[in-house]
């Protein structure tokens, strides 16, 4: 089949077990093989002959087959540096999930949920009762927006699924969709399942500020939608009032929809976070997005929720329906308990990952890096090129292999490799040994390059 490529060794370990016509051994040859590699003759008097058997062959390994719409993409990089972390036992502060568990009270309701008796089956397909009526009171405090829970609120497998849902169901081949770059590695595979083309518009370090000529340029006749995270992951970023103002004036002029995916909402440090629905004639254009997993530090849980005028969620909820029609059950139950919190919960959220970002911020820079302050998220993205590395890539397979801490390359983050080759992306959200941890191996590891001066 042209176009396919042999499988790589670390995913033909993961298929032949499955394929047992690919095993033999010394002693018990595979007789499926056994059969096709021999053949049995007869001489001229009939008489059977000692079987001849075939040259020994080598099966060749099975080759990958994907979709076109996929085939440009490769592992996730936050699995690939994962492995790395785990095989050089590093401390990772690549990939974004807590080293600590969420609440207790969310965890204990939870518990309950599973051992009471009709919360272990399916959910309705568009969330629990009392689970969208938490989501949309929980909107209306953030956003000033009193949306109906049966008809505007869907709750989804995490924000993940809540974008693709959004997507398969919003978009056709043909648009124009606009992302603002370095961008989650999710919205380019889920807009490329669409068949719709797209745009990008750079945020460039040190401030990662919208670029007003070049968003307007982006903007077209065939924009079908903007997606618009803030807090932004990786960069920190917290858009601006006046930022997420300017978005909104060219969606209304092209009568576009955005896409807001919000799922760092608390963790604002500067700044204040302004939902894109909240503005003036956005919330009929617009799906919010969010998801349990990153405020209450249950990212395994996979509890997410789209928040849009009736018109959209109709689309949302029919990819929604056919994508994974219901999610975890007694999940959902704990997760009312989550958003019934305290406002006193959410400032010691901000407290705890302020003291975190102290420490991994003024760590980093001690040693050399230029370090850009986040504003928001539990990311910070740094300038790794005062220690002459060529690229991210590069850079990062040795701070795993010789240093002991694993980082995110953010190269993958761009349509082009080269707008992210000099910056790297740390994750805070471990606990504050870890990261104490990770910059004493950073001080006593990672080296500079020797400057050597010229004598005259």
């Amino acid at each position: 089949m042209p176009g396919l490529a042999p499988l790589p060794p670390c995913l033909l370990a993961t298929v032949q077990p499955r394929l047992p016509f690919l095993r033999t051994s010394p002693s018990r040859p595979a007789l499926a093989m056994a059969s096709v590699s021999s053949s049995t003759t007869t001489n001229t008097n009939g008489v059977a002959q000692e079987p001849v058997p075939a040259p020994s062959q080598t099966p060749s390994p099975p080759k990958i087959q994907v979709a076109k719409r996929l085939e440009q993409f490769k592992t996730t990089i936050f699995t690939e540096i994962s492995i790395l972390a785990l095989k050089h036992k590093a401390i990772n502060l690549g990939q974004g999930f807590p080293n600590f568990d969420g609440p207790d009270f969310v965890k204990n309701a939870a518990i309950e949920a599973i051992k009471d008796g009709g919360k272990n089956q399916y959910a309705r397909g568009f969330g629990v009762p009392q689970l969208n009526a938490a989501i949309a009171e929980s909107f209306k405090k953030e956003s000033g927006i009193t949306v109906n829970p049966d008809t505007e609120v869907t709750v989804t497998s995490g924000c993940t699924e809540a974008i693709a849902a959004t997507m398969l169901g919003l978009v056709n081949p043909g648009d124009e969709v606009i992302l603002f770059e370095p961008f989650y590695d999710s919205y380019l595979a889920t807009v490329s399942m669409t068949g719709a083309t797209i745009k990008t518009v750079t945020l460039r370090a040190p401030h990662f500020a919208v670029p007003e000529d070049e968003l307007r340029a982006a903007f077209s006749s065939k924009t079908r939608a903007i997606l618009v995270n803030t807090p932004h992951n990786p960069t920190g970023k917290v858009f601006s009032r006046k930022e997420l103002e300017l978005v909104a004036s060219l969606c209304k002029e092209h009568d576009a929809l955005a896409f807001a995916d919000e799922v760092y909402n608390k963790l604002v440090f500067k700044g204040e976070h302004v939902s894109l629905a909240s503005l003036d004639g956005m919330y009929e254009r617009t799906v919010t997005m969010n998801s349990l997993g990153k405020t209450f530090s249950l990212t395994g849980w996979k509890i997410g929720w789209a928040v849009a005028p009736p018109h959209l969620t109709w689309g949302l909820r029919l990819a929604h329906s056919y994508l994974t029609f219901a999610t975890a059950t007694p999940f959902q139950w704990a997760a009312v308990e989550a958003l019934r919190a305290p406002d006193s919960f959410y400032t010691d959220l901000i407290k705890d990952y302020s003291l975190k970002r102290d420490i991994l911020v003024e760590g980093l820079k001690s040693v050399g890096f230029e370090v850009y302050e986040p504003e928001g998220t539990y990311f910070v993205m740094v300038d790794h090129t005062p220690f002459g590395f060529e690229n991210d890539v590069a850079f990062c397979k040795y701070l795993i292999e010789e240093v002991g801490i694993a980082a995110i390359p953010p190269s993958v983050f761009y349509r082009n490799p080269e707008d992210g080759k000099n910056l790297i992306r740390f994750a805070f959200c471990k606990d504050e040994q870890t990261l104490r941890d990770a910059v004493e191996k950073l001080k006593s590891k990672l080296k500079r390059p020797a400057v050597t001066s010229s004598s005259s």
